[in-house]
């Protein structure tokens, strides 16, 4: 072959490849366009930042919605958000770095650390503390985190918060997202390099990967093209209650960009701060005492998604919502943060995932029809590890799903057995084995088996309208705790909660005196003098019965 002709076969070769890279790059962003179109992010609505990158490269970002919807400012790529618990990738690296640099072990008891903290004779590590099988209570689940959200806390008040609760379960022995454990290893790796979290965090990750425009928070300092925080009611959005950045510490403080968190992705998976061994220890899971496998390792946890391997993270703050995906066989990441604490990011990300691997999630809209026998095949309940129980139920030719304590969902058929959640994402496999129903139940790419039970479903609650003259009686403030309200209000002959610290929610009537929400499983009831006057409430949530008395 001569010269001239390995030229023009190389062009043309050249040529083609450009030509189908172009052709892909124009598909793919034109359904991105059309599914994040669907996702009603508008000039009337808190916003989006979203990044893919394919082999550290950034191959789509755009920002969606507003970052700032009093001053009319649209959200760019270059707005800075709250990560919340994305947070803690960046504090289990740093506690693995430590360990690379010999300065500790995680298998170290944390008393070697922190000499004083109560550990109620059971062996703690650092290990536990890094995959939320410590026991430790985490404290924002206790009422008071509520209630101090606006109180600067030094990392050794903060701890002294919980650390003198009941432990949950023996340390090892279970799996329970837990906060109180990073705030420990923020702490820990401030007694080691003798640096604050947030200088160690500067010094040793952001300044090194020039990652300009991360932070560790703050409510006071001047950040620009910090996007601001919203919460959702049933009349709107709002401005998310003030919660001190003291709080989330190593648990969940850091604010950045995609494009920062693009470098920092790029960083890890060139093993800049920690060895290949030390990461797959991070990333690939790990297990309880009895050898059984969660899939949290350190600040990672793993995934799948259409059947490509995932390690992620998502995150949730007053006004934020985050997550970030890293799918390691195609050497991609997808990245998304919101300025809202409503939605579903980790979906969104997710679709957008499999949008870019050309292996879209279905949509509801290409459910098949079944007539009523096949549904009704796999009516019932199903009880999954832990106790948990989902109850699979028929009304008007539409399957329903419910977890006991949680919302009823409307699941659509693919085939005969095959079931998703509006979006796709999350999926159920029904089969009958050995006579019994069976469920294959999907989240996050994660599988479990439930067995079909004989148990009535929860009984569906029947909303009353009440008179407006009853309605008006519920009008006040109730103490839950000191500085710790629920407020009660009418608007149009609805009734309406709202908690310190918490959006609005309407609560419907089943009864006089007793009412529900259909955004958490709670229920309300009013209490009465004997004088018939409305005098306190009694709120039902999680198993606790809490009263609060009317105060004004």
């Amino acid at each position: 072959m001569t010269s001239k002709h390995l030229l023009l076969k190389l062009s043309l070769i050249f040529a083609f490849i450009f030509i189908s890279a172009s052709s892909f790059s124009q598909d793919l962003n034109e359904q991105l366009k059309v599914y994040l179109n669907e996702q009603g992010f508008d000039k009337d609505s808190p916003g989006l930042s979203l990044l893919i990158a394919k082999d550290g490269q950034t191959i789509y970002k755009v920002g969606l919605g507003m970052a700032d919807l009093e001053n009319n400012v649209k959200v760019t790529p270059n707005h800075v958000f709250e990560i919340g618990s994305i947070t803690k990738q960046f504090t289990a690296v740093s506690i693995l770095m430590l360990e690379e640099q010999g300065k500790l072990s995680i298998n170290d008891d944390i008393t070697k650390y922190i000499k004083d903290y109560p550990t109620q004779g059971k062996t703690i590590t650092i290990h536990h503390l890094l995959n939320h099988t410590s026991g430790i209570k985490s404290y924002t689940n206790m009422p008071s985190f509520r209630e101090h959200a606006r109180t600067d806390m030094t990392p050794t008040e903060l701890i002294d918060v919980f650390k003198n609760e009941p432990m949950e379960f023996d340390p090892g022995t279970q799996y329970n997202y837990n906060n109180s454990g990073y705030i420990l290893l923020g702490h820990i790796i401030e007694l080691v390099s003798g640096q604050s979290y947030a200088d160690f965090i500067s010094t040793n990750i952001f300044e090194k990967l020039g990652m300009t425009n991360s932070y560790y928070g703050s409510m006071t300092q001047l950040i620009p093209n910090r996007a601001r925080g919203y919460s959702q009611t049933d009349s709107g959005y709002r401005n998310a209650n003030y919660l001190s950045l003291t709080l989330p510490y190593a648990a969940g403080s850091i604010m950045s960009t995609t494009e920062d968190l693009l470098k920092w992705q790029n960083a890890l998976s060139a093993n800049s701060f920690i060895s290949q061994n030390t990461l797959n220890k991070a990333i690939n899971g790990s297990q309880l005492n009895t050898g059984e496998t969660i899939p949290y390792g350190y600040g990672w946890i793993k995934g799948n998604i259409r059947g490509s391997k995932t390690y992620e993270h998502s995150g949730g703050i007053f006004g934020y919502s985050s997550n970030g995906i890293f799918l390691p066989e195609e050497n991609m990441y997808v990245i998304g943060l919101t300025n809202c604490d409503c939605g579903n990011v980790g979906a969104i990300t997710t679709n957008v995932a499999a949008i870019a691997l050309g292996k879209p999630f279905p949509k509801k809209e290409d459910a098949i029809a079944l007539n009523k026998e096949q549904l009704a095949k796999w009516v019932g309940a199903y009880e999954f590890d832990g106790g948990v129980i989902r109850h699979i139920t028929i009304k008007d030719h539409q399957l329903f799903s419910q977890r006991e304590g949680s919302t009823n969902l409307e699941i659509y058929p693919m085939t005969e057995t095959n079931f998703i959640f509006d979006g796709g994402d999350v999926s159920y496999d029904f089969y009958i084995e050995n006579g019994k129903r069976m469920a294959k139940f999907t989240s996050n790419g994660n599988t479990i088996t439930g067995n079909g039970i004989d148990k009535a479903p929860p009984a569906e609650k029947v909303e009353l309208s009440l008179p407006s003259e009853v309605l008006s009686q519920y009008i006040g403030k109730y103490e839950l705790q000191p500085t710790f309200i629920i407020e009660i209000m009418v608007k149009d002959n609805r009734v309406f909660a709202q908690a310190t610290g918490q959006p609005e929610f309407e609560i419907f009537a089943t009864e006089k005196d007793q009412f529900f929400l259909k955004a958490v499983p709670a229920e309300v009831t009013f209490n009465r003098s004997t004088e018939g006057t409305v005098e306190s409430l009694t709120l039902k949530q999680g198993g606790q019965e809490m009263p609060a008395k009317k105060i004004k």
